[in-house]
């Protein structure tokens, strides 16, 4: 299963140069960028790590791939994005938010019934990465 979160989700996985270019623009905005990862991508799972502090000052592309191949390269079993952040309005709106790392093996999501009061059927999803503890999912 391909976890389809953010901007870029249903295109095939991005090249350096396509995350490059894309961080480009962002930086030509004026956005401030930052670089998250976590092991559980369930679409209510909002609070990924952070890697790092986000690049408020940053004005080269370069420096956003060298810190997306460093957050690679130390968790390589997770998802990482990178997400833009747009002050204009004085508060930081995201405004470009895009996955550009994958584990190799993604478990995918189940979806579970539950029978309640009368004839109610309620659905949640239920993240197969959970199964397994924190740092051991993958």
């Amino acid at each position: 299963m391909r976890i389809t979160q953010g901007t870029f989700s249903f295109l095939p996985d991005l090249t350096d140069d396509e995350i490059r270019a894309q961080v480009d623009y962002a930086l030509s905005k004026g956005w401030a960028l930052s670089v998250e990862y976590t092991d559980d991508p369930h679409p209510r799972n909002t609070y990924w790590e952070m890697w790092g502090l986000p690049m408020f000052t940053i004005k080269d592309g370069a420096g956003v791939l060298y810190e997306v191949n460093a957050c690679r390269k130390a968790h390589p079993n997770c998802y990482i994005k990178v997400n833009a952040f747009d002050n204009t309005r004085g508060v930081e709106s995201m405004c470009l938010s895009f996955i550009v790392h994958r584990p190799a093996d993604e478990p995918g999501f189940g979806l579970v019934r539950q029978e309640a009061a009368g004839r109610t059927i309620r659905y949640t999803t239920h993240s197969y990465a959970t199964d397994k503890p924190a740092g051991r999912r993958y």
